[in-house]
């Protein structure tokens, strides 16, 4: 992972390992816009009102205050490369990885979530558009 520290503050590089039909709730990033460059496997992203798919190779945008989210669409675990700038995205894998094992609070996920300027705004893309 590249970090708030070694970057200056200037970008955040996570991958991710994203379980088949999995992601996250559709969120808001209030500071960050963010990348996506699909690594292995096939997803789906929503961003603002626009579906669109993405397979490995591929990369898709969220432009910081547009909703989105994103899931793999595949059966098995899919890598995704995602990039944010300004950076400080990381904080919040850190703080959720504090909450794990075991099962997560919404709300403390949420109140983490405001703690770095993201808001959760809708449900996962499974829930509000099955495949």
């Amino acid at each position: 992972m590249t970090s708030t520290e070694n970057t200056h503050g200037s970008l955040t590089v996570i991958e991710l390992v994203i379980s088949p039909k999995n992601g996250p709730a559709l969120h808001t990033h209030q500071r960050e816009d963010e990348v996506w460059f699909v690594l292995e496997g096939d997803f789906r992203f929503k961003a603002g009102d626009e579906m669109f798919r993405v397979s490995a190779g591929g990369l898709a945008f969220g432009p910081r205050g547009t909703p989105h989210a994103f899931q793999n669409v595949g059966g098995s675990p899919a890598r995704l490369l995602i990039i944010t700038a300004p950076s400080g995205a990381e904080r919040l894998f850190e703080d959720y990885a504090k909450l794990l094992p075991g099962p997560v609070d919404p709300q403390a996920l949420a109140d983490i979530a405001r703690a770095n300027w993201v808001e959760f705004v809708g449900p996962q893309l499974k829930v509000s558009d099955p495949l």
